[in-house]
């Protein structure tokens, strides 16, 4: 079995959850970190939808597939 390792970005967050926080601020801190991922996401879409010169017609296509 190999030795499984911590990315950097789960090594920072463990150094941040060291820290004793509020609930509230938890709450908030997660929110942050999901509009972060969803942003990137939303941000690496859009450049494959431009990439592919995709259109609003073939998103309706796939909407109406099956």
């Amino acid at each position: 079995m190999y030795p499984q390792t911590l990315t950097n970005l789960q090594l920072e967050i463990v150094k941040l959850y060291s820290t004793k926080m509020e609930r509230q601020d938890l709450l908030e801190l997660k929110q942050v970190l999901a509009n972060f991922f969803a942003q990137k996401a939303i941000q690496e879409a859009d450049q494959i939808w431009d990439e592919q010169n995709l259109t609003d017609d073939d998103m309706e296509a796939w909407l109406n597939e099956g």
